[in-house]
């Protein structure tokens, strides 16, 4: 089944991710690159750093913080180039975004693709 999924990479990859693109600003910690099976990176669709620095992490500042990247996405240049390219991806095999939080509920990545699945 084709679809868009999210994936930390501390996960082991796997052939049913199909096309991993890394979506952080910063290389994850303590991931050689190479043992990272990353297709592609897209740090300039990530938030700002002065947004991350904002958020912290913290589940009480993430309304704020989506609403925030989310005006960040609406402005950032990249973001229409970036959202076509998945779709065609997504046209023959499944595209897992890939990043470090710990969290999975209360990231960026949780934001980025809903906004893809709404254009």
């Amino acid at each position: 089944m084709i679809e868009l999924k999210m994936k930390r990479i501390y996960e082991k990859a796997s052939s049913s991710d199909g096309y991993r693109i890394l979506v952080d600003r910063i290389w994850p910690r303590g991931v050689k690159k190479e043992d990272a099976h990353i297709d592609e990176w897209c740090k300039e669709i990530t938030p700002t750093t002065e947004a991350r620095k904002a958020f912290q992490h913290d589940p009480e500042n993430f309304e704020t913080f989506k609403t925030r990247y989310l005006k960040e996405l609406d402005k950032n240049p990249e973001a229409p180039n970036f959202i076509q390219k998945v779709k065609e991806l997504l046209n023959d095999q499944t595209v897992t975004l890939v990043y470090a939080a710990k969290d999975e509920t209360y990231n960026h990545v949780v934001i980025l693709k809903e906004y893809i699945e709404k254009r």
